[in-house]
């Protein structure tokens, strides 16, 4: 059941990952990017949870965090360079 979970999770970062390479625009790649780190988290706890190592967890955590971080930063970016006030 877990491993088509799994299965399932790959699947979905496929999609992720061909949305974040053919997006239409910014803001839909930084969106697969954040959907694929996300369905990452998922796919470590699950693989945490398949080989009966509780401590993937706390690295699923701190990955989300990051991730979270990361995205946060990204669209503060793209934000600033949306409105024009990056100094050239």
């Amino acid at each position: 059941m877990f491993a088509a979970a799994a299965l399932g999770i790959l699947v979905v970062m496929g999609l992720a990952l061909a949305r974040a390479f053919l997006g239409p625009s910014v803001y839909d790649r930084i969106l697969a990017v954040n959907m694929f780190g996300t369905k990452t988290v998922l796919l470590i706890a699950v693989y945490g949870f398949l080989t009966e190592r509780p401590d993937f967890l706390d690295i699923a955590i701190t990955y989300a965090l990051i991730n979270f971080i990361g995205i946060i930063a990204v669209l503060k970016f793209v934000e600033r360079l949306d409105n024009g006030t990056l100094p050239d």
